[in-house]
């Protein structure tokens, strides 16, 4: 049994994000599968996903920290529903691919992460994507609950956390398995503004740290505040206008567009 875990918690996604990870799950994995959803809100979720409470974080909130610490209640002793290696993804990724090497490479304790692209050249790990053995390593969330401030002053985001904390150090997966939207899909400006991002030859998930999310993206619009996509000539208007900016700094404003993207409209769906 291939077992994948998310996290839903919030507004930030509603349950058709969840139940479009299923639907993507069922047609790229290979055999029995189960999607574990741990959540503060399990209506809307289709039967066959199992859903479980959101374990608590069990400690205070680190303070003026852009961090996605929530996460690390995945490294308690142990999950809801949930024994061994373990598959958890994002719930903006976008599978693409078949996707059982990701629950055979490597060995059942191994901690694999996709690779941080937005710092290159340090080997620092991404968690949109990662496996994990639930319980075997109960130390990082112990740890982290001793003095949670000084982690997050420390190492700013859970995921440089993760990649310190690992005993033994992480594994990363292959690189062509794993793309960033932004850093491998989108073409570089400007040329986005007259051709559409691409899916990388080999890519079997592709994932959106930061945004945008695939929800614009389908559409080619880049944040949600945006009800309709934008002529690339109202887009580069737009930056001369603070009020009608999608970013306050006008140069990232001018940066971010994107054109609709076809191939999401087949892959990221239910």
């Amino acid at each position: 049994m291939k077992q994948v875990v998310c996290v839903k918690w919030g507004s930030k996604f509603g349950p058709d994000y969840v139940n479009r990870m299923y639907g993507m799950l069922a047609r790229h994995i290979t055999g029995p599968f189960k999607l574990v959803c741990l959540t503060d809100d399990a209506a809307g979720l289709r039967p066959e996903v199992e859903a479980h409470p959101l374990p608590e974080l069990g400690c205070d909130w680190p303070k003026n920290s852009a961090g996605k610490w929530r996460k690390l209640v995945l490294w308690g002793d142990s999950l809801p529903g949930l024994k061994g290696p373990t598959l958890f993804i994002d719930l903006d990724s976008v599978i693409v691919d078949n996707i059982d090497g990701y629950f055979e490479y490597g060995n059942p304790d191994d901690v694999i992460l996709a690779r941080n692209w937005a710092k290159p050249l340090q080997r620092l790990g991404q968690t949109s994507v990662f496996r994990f053995p639930v319980g075997r390593y109960p130390q990082i969330l112990a740890n982290f609950r001793e003095n949670p401030q000084a982690v997050a002053d420390r190492c700013h985001f859970e995921q440089h956390y993760i990649t310190e904390a690992v005993p033994g150090g992480i594994k990363l997966w292959p690189e062509d398995w794993t793309r960033h939207f932004r850093l491998h899909c989108l073409p570089p400006f400007p040329l986005r503004y007259f051709l559409p991002a691409k899916l990388p030859a080999g890519a079997k998930i592709v994932t959106f740290p930061g945004g945008p999310n695939p929800s614009e993206v389908i559409d080619g619009r880049w944040v949600e505040e945006q009800t309709r996509r934008p002529t690339r000539w109202q887009h580069v208007l737009d930056t001369f206008t603070p009020a009608r900016r999608i970013d306050k700094r006008a140069w990232r404003h001018l940066t971010r567009f994107v054109l609709p993207v076809g191939w999401l409209r087949k892959h990221w769906a239910e």
